[in-house]
């Protein structure tokens, strides 16, 4: 029985992991998302993995030829929960293909498509992953949310690629 695993990389080596284990033969799913960078007053989109530092591998435990995978170039270890890699339930991984435009690229956000008091998630470092209600666009990169915190609505501006639709 085969199934999917997380692996750890080592910092910016996804890609070159990637590479590696494709030619071992592994199944490998790395999601990227196209991430908004500014640098010397030029704004560009770049693919980035959409977890950074991890990457997906189908293995067969019982075939000890996953054990390979911890000495590929750029692999930090799988993450197992004792001898064998831990499983990745199948619907996770079909969500994020399903999330997938035609390049291969996930879908954070619905963009402008937001309407008044939707419930969106808010992924950002600082305020991690939290619901909260979507109220207005603001210009063209922000949007105003309230977030529900200690049992108050706070209003808070953020990225609009901070926030996509809750399922």
């Amino acid at each position: 029985m085969t199934y999917w695993c997380a692996t750890k990389t080592h910092k910016n080596a996804e890609d070159i992991s990637l590479q590696h284990l494709l030619r071992q033969g592994f199944n490998v799913l790395l999601p990227k998302y196209l991430k908004r960078r500014s640098h010397a007053r030029k704004i560009d989109w770049v693919p980035r993995p959409l977890f950074p530092g991890y990457l997906f591998v189908k293995v067969e435990p019982h075939n000890k030829s996953w054990r390979a995978i911890r000495s590929t170039v750029g692999i930090v270890d799988v993450i197992r929960f004792g001898t064998n890699p831990a499983a990745i339930p199948e619907h996770v991984i079909d969500e994020i293909r399903a999330r997938q435009d035609s390049d291969g690229l996930v879908k954070t956000h619905l963009g402008n498509s937001f309407r008044p008091g939707q419930t969106v998630r808010v992924l950002h470092r600082a305020l991690g992953d939290l619901e909260a209600l979507f109220e207005s666009n603001n210009d063209k990169n922000r949007v105003t949310i309230l977030l529900n915190l200690l049992g108050q609505q706070v209003r808070t501006t953020v990225s609009k690629d901070a926030i996509y639709a809750a399922v």
